[in-house]
């Protein structure tokens, strides 16, 4: 279900196309390199946390982590991880398919990572725990209306 919403709302960017599904996990960095042969560094993996009344979501490369400190500096308080429950609630999607895409209207805002930028393509999920999107990072900025561009992770 997930991916025919993340499918339906590519449509509108006309990058449907580029949804791609696989018969192996790709729920985490390591799996959704190995799945779709490019280095981990270039899955965009989708981090989410809890603001007091809604989530955001943080697209970024797939070796880095959040640096607490710009984080805070950023959105002026510590970062709070989603709940499994909080998730799906927040995403439409489940854990290891998390995604900027087909979200609940109102419920999260989009940042995407100067982090992405290293590299000319990502790879988000696309709905579920065996999908992707191949986008470069001019379709992903396009894909997602609305977010900015950010600064609160490093590379591990």
């Amino acid at each position: 279900m997930s991916v025919d919403a993340v499918r339906n709302y590519l449509k509108q960017f006309d990058l449907d196309g580029k949804v791609e599904e696989f018969t192996q996990s790709s729920a985490t960095v390591e799996l959704a390199a190995k799945a779709a042969g490019v280095i981990p560094a270039m899955i965009a993996k989708t981090l989410s946390f809890k603001m007091q009344d809604h989530g955001i979501l943080i697209v970024t490369s797939g070796d880095t982590k959040v640096d607490n400190h710009k984080y805070k500096a950023k959105f002026g308080t510590k970062a709070k991880m989603l709940t499994p429950d909080e998730v799906m609630e927040y995403t439409g999607h489940g854990i290891g398919g998390v995604c900027p895409y087909a979200n609940p209207e109102g419920k999260v805002k989009v940042y995407l990572d100067e982090s992405l930028k290293r590299y000319p393509m990502a790879l988000p999920a696309a709905g579920s725990p065996s999908s992707c999107v191949r986008l470069t990072i001019e379709e992903l900025e396009k894909s997602c209306p609305g977010a900015e561009w950010v600064d609160v992770c490093v590379v591990v």
